[in-house]
């Protein structure tokens, strides 16, 4: 009878372990799962997540195993991320071993690429379990909800394209000089001076601006020099003398030449001009000047320089007669301006005859509007007065850009980069066209060889944020005040800094107005989020309907759109 017993009990045994083993997984539960971030939020290009699930004990079966596949549920369709394996311990695979009596956790990688009708969206896990070949699903779980998409607000049409510059100056400064040489010890001018060619040549100078309505003598200046030998205190009245002489001589020409108005005449001398010296000596062939050098770089007095010097007796012989001569001099330099035509008179030209301006005039009359259609027309008539200079041609494209004309600003691009190669503007503005047509990669390498050009901290920015790269847009785009400068900011939750950029964008539009608005409900100010939702919407109609679907203002009534 004991044994019967017992061979009963091993039986019922034998049939619990039997169903144990036949068992099926329970259905997973939406509480087991939590994601990050909560909303989902596009970074760059992509909505990426990590869904973090809790097993709790005696759920997960031992021979079991369960492919969960996160999928985003929208109006549009359904997209799924990559799948993930979850295993029970007695299983063999490359999964996550989540133990049977104590449950565990999973972190679930999630990633898909954004498309705008995820906004409104569910995030869900779909379950595929393989139970020693016997495979079943689960029921479909949701675990979150929602797209924020605020970082597609992102464009690079946004970006200003870079400028080649134009070289034009109202005011040209022209410089003109003549050197009136002394001899040693002495202070008066002789005829033979006033008789070079380099003195008669700054004379006539000075007389043809007198006579040039578009010129003007803005100065003249008399600097006058003692050679570096014998006593300071002499040095000083000779050269002090050498100043007087020369600014007499200038008084009496100006007058001689009928010059009333040269600004004015200034002067000034220097005792001992240590500086021409080793300019002169560096300069020529003296066979020791490398030790008259270190003499000078040795000995910072004056005196004991020239002493020193003088000691080395055949030194000094050379220097007295290659050097010091060229030492004892005044200077005089005449300061004219050259005045270029007025803003009206350029644009009087280019509408009456503009063949008659220059490339750098016509690139400039450009810049004196804000009007990118009349900006364009300057363009177009440099592109066809000057075909050779690829400054029209990349300004012609980036008035295109600037209208949404990306194939025609392309071209232009081109045809400026073929016109020169070096030039870095039309690269970098290549690179715009590149992010505009989502070649990101191309962009990033033309950005690359477009370093130095002004704008290419504006269009780097405008890549990280592509990218998702926070800290690298912020850093590029430095002190830029633009909507993509400050929608770093707000990405990065520096809310007073995004406040302050877009507070000094010179020509706000309706992005400018729709971040503001964004920035009000991230700091919870509804005054802020409504009246600037109301001007985003009478500059641009989309953005209200964006608005309603957007989950930065979930919390807000805006049945007033």
């Amino acid at each position: 009878m004991g044994k019967k017993l017992i061979y009963m009990a091993l039986s019922a045994s034998a049939v619990v372990m039997l169903g144990g083993c036949s068992k099926k997984l329970g259905q997973f539960q939406s509480d087991y799962f939590t994601v990050t971030p909560t909303p989902l939020e596009v970074q760059g290009q992509n909505v990426p997540a990590t869904i973090t699930g809790r097993i709790p004990a005696k759920f997960m079966l031992k021979n079991a195993k369960v492919q969960v596949t996160p999928v985003l549920v929208y109006a549009a369709g359904e997209t799924k991320s990559a799948p993930y394996l979850i295993q029970g311990e007695n299983v063999r695979a490359n999964g996550t071993v989540v133990g049977y009596v104590n449950g565990g956790s999973v972190a679930i990688p999630f990633n898909v690429a954004y498309q705008p009708d995820m906004e409104k969206s569910d995030l869900c896990l779909d379950f595929s379990v393989d139970q020693n070949g016997k495979v079943y699903a689960l029921p479909r779980v949701k675990v979150g909800e929602g797209v924020l998409a605020t970082a597609t607000l992102a464009t690079a049409a946004d970006v200003t394209p870079a400028t080649a510059k134009d070289n034009f100056q109202r005011v040209i400064n022209e410089k003109y000089s003549a050197d009136i040489h002394f001899l040693i010890n002495q202070a008066n001018i002789r005829s033979s001076e006033t008789s070079k060619a380099d003195y008669k040549d700054l004379n006539e100078r000075l007389k043809a601006a007198r006579n040039t309505p578009n010129q003007e003598i803005a100065g003249v200046n008399i600097s006058s020099f003692a050679s570096p030998e014998g006593t300071i205190e002499f040095n000083t009245q000779l050269a002090e003398k050498r100043e007087k002489t020369t600014t007499n001589l200038m008084e009496s020409q100006l007058k001689k030449d009928n010059i009333t108005e040269f600004g004015e005449l200034t002067s000034q001398f220097t005792p001992e001009d240590w500086e021409g010296f080793q300019k002169l000596v560096e300069q020529s062939n003296i066979q020791d000047k490398g030790l008259i050098l270190e003499v000078l770089r040795m000995q910072k007095d004056p005196e004991l320089r020239e002493k020193e010097l003088r000691n080395l007796s055949s030194i000094f012989d050379e220097l007295a007669k290659q050097i010091l001569p060229q030492l004892r001099y005044s200077r005089i330099q005449a300061s004219i301006n050259v005045i270029g035509k007025s803003n009206e008179e350029l644009v009087s030209l280019f509408n009456s005859d503009p063949k008659a301006l220059t490339a750098d005039e016509m690139l400039y009359i450009a810049t004196l509007t804000d009007d990118n259609n009349k900006k364009m027309e300057v363009y177009n008539k440099a592109c066809e007065q000057f075909p050779q200079d690829y400054r029209a041609f990349n300004n012609l494209g980036l008035t295109q850009f600037v209208a949404g004309d990306y194939d025609g600003a392309k071209a232009n691009f081109e045809h400026a980069l073929r016109l020169n190669p070096q030039e870095k503007e039309s690269e970098m503005n290549l690179g715009l066209v590149d992010m505009i047509d989502g070649n990101y990669q191309q962009a990033y390498e033309k950005f690359g060889m477009a370093g130095n050009v002004p704008e290419i901290g504006e269009a780097l920015g405008t890549y990280y944020l592509s990218q998702g790269n926070l800290p690298a847009a912020v850093t590029a785009f430095g002190d830029a005040k633009s909507n993509n400068a400050a929608l770093a900011q707000i990405l990065s939750k520096d809310y007073n800094t995004a406040r302050n950029t877009l507070a000094a964008i010179t020509a706000p539009d309706a992005t400018t107005y729709y971040l503001m608005a964004v920035l009000g409900a991230r700091t919870n100010n509804e005054n802020m989020v409504k009246s600037n939702l109301r001007e985003a919407g009478r500059l641009d109609s989309k953005l209200l309907q964006r608005a309603k679907n957007d989950l930065e203002f979930a919390k807000f009534n805006l049945a007033y759109l």
